[in-house]
């Protein structure tokens, strides 16, 4: 099996954080937001990935690499325009072949990971897995209706009248016969391949697609405020650590993570928080929670003229998110 990432968006509804940074590579507690979907994927057992990507390839391409890291092959896919996600598939041909593979949309959070989800596929190797989710608003989602033995009936984009609150999570798991639908479909209004038209036309073809109904949490990321609800439920799902160095004047309380190289220094940290590998010195910091909740991320650039951080007087935060 292999893995197909979308990280070809310009993420036009997060700017200005993206007017400098890809969409994919905004961090959640510290970590781009692409390298939890590699992660699943890895941990997954999947190896060879094929990364489409747009007009921000250069930063992509800069931060995962060749994907050794993640324990991957990633091979580089160019999108001209998103032009849908179907037709991210294909212009992937060449690289997925008539393997069955996932595709996973690279500004997506699936708490838990996707190992559950490759192994029902494999265990009951239908044509498609789909993944869907309850929304309080599926007229911005790719939405679902199922008939009462629970059947996928039809899957409809963005629709004026949603059929359903079931929304199209950013997975989705096909065999060979995507590659015959994706050819077999014409651009919709919005001049993209849309990819629930091509699930539609398998549908209709009588191939066999599966749904299955997340319940565990997912986060489309490309709205601030689901940027932050995501950043939210990373932080809160943290284990302590401390891979840096906290010297003998220092507090640390709660799901504090310091990362290898970090220093803290006279200074008091409550978690959950992230201090992490570059944060720049300063004079005195405190990172606390003020919420309930707690929801801290305190967070910190790599620094170009040093590889260490430290932490100590002078910064106090008490938001979410990452500065």
């Amino acid at each position: 099996m292999k893995a197909l990432v979308l990280s070809g968006g310009a993420g036009t509804r997060l700017r200005p954080i993206t007017h400098t940074n890809a969409k994919q590579l905004v961090p959640l507690a510290n970590k781009p937001i692409l390298f939890y979907g590699l992660e699943s994927i890895a941990a997954a057992g999947i190896e060879e990935v094929g990364i489409v990507v747009g007009s921000t390839h250069e930063a992509i391409r800069e931060a995962v690499g060749t994907g050794e890291a993640f324990g991957l092959h990633v091979t580089y896919i160019p999108q001209d325009e998103p032009l849908g996600l179907a037709h991210a598939v294909f212009i992937a041909r060449d690289f997925l072949g008539d393997e069955p593979f996932v595709m996973y949309l690279g500004d997506n959070l699936i708490v838990g990971g996707i190992t559950p989800f490759v192994e029902e596929f494999q265990e009951l190797t239908p044509n498609a897995l789909v993944l869907l989710t309850k929304v309080d608003e599926p007229q911005h989602f790719g939405v679902a209706e199922l008939d009462t033995d629970g059947h996928l009936v039809r899957l409809v984009e963005k629709p004026e009248d949603p059929p359903s609150q079931l929304a199209l999570v950013g997975l989705y798991l096909f065999d060979h016969h995507i590659h015959e639908a994706v050819r077999a479909i014409e651009p919709s209004v919005r001049g993209e391949l849309e990819i629930t038209d091509a699930i539609q036309w398998l549908i209709e073809s009588g191939r066999l697609v599966l749904p299955h109904t997340l319940e565990t949490p997912w986060i489309d990321t490309g709205k601030l405020q689901d940027l932050l609800e995501a950043n939210r439920i990373v932080l809160e799902s943290l284990v302590a650590r401390t891979d840096g160095s906290v010297d003998a004047a220092s507090r640390v309380s709660g799901r504090v993570v310091i990362e290898s190289g970090a220093e803290v220094v006279g200074s008091e940290v409550r978690g959950p928080a992230v201090i992490g590998t570059g944060t720049p010195s300063s004079t005195r910091t405190s990172v606390r929670s003020r919420r309930s909740p707690p929801t801290v991320c305190w967070s910190a650039r790599p620094s170009s003229n040093r590889s260490s951080s430290t932490v100590s007087r002078s910064v106090t935060s008490a938001r979410s998110g990452t500065a």
